[in-house]
């Protein structure tokens, strides 16, 4: 049984107001508009060639539907049914056509209760990286991750590396080295999923990929001058986990939206894992800066694939939900 999972796709989120979601993203944070219709809003970033990469719906609450991921065959949807039939999961199929711009798809709620998608086929359209006159805003160039509150990490960590073929990069561990937070990839840098100790399932943020540092601090001029200031939670900064430059943003539902540029190369097959010790300063923010009490504590709740109500969030196995600094 064989299958390649080959990166993160698409978000699929739940919005109150497809207007007030329209201006943050398309004309403050410089996402293109695909496609629109009353009821969804299909965006991606301007050297995508996917049809999109974030599906926003109408919703009367906000929430997560699915987080994506695309895998190189048809053949490979398949032997992941084996795979999580065979270990008792409740599969969920939408055939071509179900979906707009997206092909047979499998879903499966995942052993943290993440709703998760895998497909291989979506629509292709313009790559617009060379439309330099459409740059605006953040600049945004591609999805790059997620990263989710879950209960148990440690089991999440190596269910995805044994049974879905994820590397990890970096991780974060307590002195009794139980794994806090992880970085797991399919693409060839830091991380398509990431998962940290808190109060899960939730999606703490989606990722996406700018051309530069430059643009993060761009947006958040662009941010500051269209009155959404309040909509800037963490950041600009850079990482200590990954290296890259970060800017944590709310949009009007509260989903959180990381600006994300400059980690690193992971292709060796002898790469290993970097180790961060949960209480190190440089960890979260390499020039030591202190996250936000919201950073630790809210995120986005998840639906249940089968019956689109909220999955129950439960407390975390480890304790410690956030690092300790002794100054």
């Amino acid at each position: 049984m064989t299958f390649n999972i080959i990166r993160c796709a698409r978000a699929i989120l739940h919005v109150t107001d497809l207007e007030a979601s329209k201006k943050f993203y398309v004309d403050v944070l410089g996402f293109i508009e695909t496609e629109a219709d009353e009821n969804h809003l299909y965006l991606r970033g301007l050297e995508e060639r996917n049809h999109h990469s974030l599906l926003l719906k109408k919703a009367d609450k906000p929430a997560v539907e699915a987080l994506s991921y695309k895998v190189s065959e048809e053949s490979d949807l398949d032997a992941l049914f084996e795979l999580f039939t065979e270990k008792g999961y409740n599969i969920k199929w939408k055939e071509e056509g179900d979906q707009h711009a997206v092909g047979r798809s499998l879903y499966v709620q995942d052993l943290s209760g993440l709703p998760l998608e895998f497909f291989a086929k979506m629509n292709q359209v313009e790559r617009l990286i060379q439309r330099y006159d459409l740059y605006k805003g953040a600049r945004v160039q591609r999805i790059d991750h997620f990263n989710c509150m879950i209960e148990d990490v440690e089991a999440a960590h190596q269910f995805y590396i044994k049974e879905l073929g994820f590397a990890c990069s970096e991780y974060t561990a307590a002195e009794d080295e139980k794994i806090w937070a992880s970085w797991l990839h399919r693409k060839q840098t830091v991380h398509d999923q990431a998962f940290m100790n808190g109060d899960g399932p939730r999606l703490h943020h989606v990722g996406f990929w700018l051309p530069d540092p430059l643009a993060l601090i761009h947006a958040c001029d662009v941010l500051a001058s269209t009155g959404y200031t309040k909509s800037i939670e963490r950041g600009p900064g850079r990482h200590g986990l990954s290296n890259a430059f970060f800017l944590y943003v709310r949009d009007p539902d509260g989903h959180r939206i990381e600006l994300y540029t400059g980690d690193y190369l992971t292709s060796d097959p002898d790469f290993q894992p970097i180790r961060w010790d949960i209480n190190d300063p440089r960890r979260q923010s390499f020039w030591g800066h202190i996250a936000p009490d919201s950073w630790f504590q809210e995120a986005s709740v998840v639906l249940n694939i089968h019956s689109s109500k909220e999955m129950p969030v439960t407390k975390p196995k480890l304790k410690q939900q956030k690092p300790e600094f002794i100054i």
